[in-house]
């Protein structure tokens, strides 16, 4: 039997069941928002977390009652075996749910793979709906790649699928109604990050800085879109 002792718990009395676990620090686009203009050095392969690791790590979070798990990167499909590790990942006793946090460019091709491995819930990165703003945003020519994907999800049963949109003003700000609207024609969650310049990503791109308040406003003028 399960006693409070096994289980996480903070200092508040909550108990603690969600994991995030970046599964590789590499990534396939270079989005401004996030890499410096002087690349970071990435890590060693030995320095990173092995399958055998991170296996060993969530199922000892499991016996601590942690049942929720977020898989994300850098860019989690890039790393190799990936899709194969989900496959004894969602083997793991007590975990309720595993959900993957993806740019979406090897989405497509990996699709039946992931489904196949238990996994049903997806977010994605997706800050325009411009192919030449995907372009200057990400630094790849891969918006056809993107939208793709997110439609082959939908088609072959993930739910809820999750679109997340980095807001920046004098960027994409003007699209926020047109992002808020697919949830109109699809079923999917669209979700407004706001820009936060911390740490050391790029500092020096050349937009400001927009509030929750003010996508809020935009929302606000177009009809009832904000749940």
């Amino acid at each position: 039997m399960e006693t409070v002792s096994s289980r996480l718990i903070d200092d508040l009395g909550r108990h603690l069941n969600y994991l995030r676990i970046s599964i590789t620090d590499r990534c396939n686009l270079n989005c401004v928002y996030c890499m410096p203009q002087e690349r970071l050095e990435k890590l060693k392969h030995h320095d990173i977390l092995t399958y055998e690791e991170i296996f060993r790590l969530v199922s000892i979070s499991a016996n601590l009652g942690i049942d929720k798990i977020r898989l994300t990167g850098g860019e989690p499909m890039v790393r190799s075996g990936f899709c194969d590790f989900l496959s004894s990942l969602t083997s793991i006793p007590g975990l309720k749910d595993i959900s993957l946090t993806t740019n979406g460019i090897l989405l497509k091709n990996k699709l039946q793979k992931i489904k196949s491995a238990g996994i049903r819930r997806i977010n994605i990165s997706l800050d325009t709906l411009n192919r030449e703003k995907f372009k200057t945003i990400t630094g790849h020519d891969g918006f056809d790649q993107v939208w793709e994907g997110i439609e082959l999800a939908q088609q072959i049963g993930f739910h809820p699928i999750k679109i997340n949109m980095v807001v920046m003003k004098g960027i994409n700000d003007d699209e926020v109604a047109d992002m808020a609207g697919l949830s109109l024609r699809f079923p999917f969650h669209i979700r407004f990050i706001e820009y936060m310049p911390i740490g050391l990503t790029n500092h020096t791109v050349p937009f400001s800085h927009i509030s929750n308040a003010d996508v809020k406003k935009s929302l606000e003028r177009v009809g009832n879109l904000i749940q």
